[in-house]
């Protein structure tokens, strides 16, 4: 069974992401910040993260400055935001970002496929 850490504020989202994830045969846990996400990461150990970029606490380019540090990550991170095309985008790219999905034209049924797809990637 894949592994999939959600890393969403928004305690809808999170909820709604984790739930149809989980619907489709997903491990998943949830985190709401980067920080309290890079503790879940250690001992999870996710094939995917869903990472929104702004967060309280620790955001997501923070995380993945960070997570890239952990010589046992190996997850593949999607950015799930809705800052198209800005610098922070390119950014998490360069951090390591496997895709950018936006929030907004990203419909919930299709979360297990964005998924499944990066898991294919490896």
């Amino acid at each position: 069974m894949s592994k999939v850490l959600i890393v969403e504020d928004d305690k809808d989202l999170n909820k709604a992401y984790d739930l149809i994830l989980s619907h489709f045969g997903y491990d998943v846990q949830t985190a709401f910040d980067g920080q309290e996400a890079l503790k879940k990461s250690r001992q999870f150990r996710p094939d995917v993260i869903l990472l929104d970029l702004l967060m309280p606490i620790m955001g997501g380019l923070e995380f993945l400055k960070q997570f890239a540090k952990d010589p046992g990550s190996k997850a593949k991170v999607l950015i799930f935001t809705n800052m198209e095309n800005s610098p922070e985008v390119n950014e998490a790219y360069s951090l390591g970002a496997h895709r950018c999905i936006i929030k907004s034209w990203a419909e919930p049924q299709h979360l297990s496929r964005l998924v499944s797809d990066a898991l294919l990637a490896r």
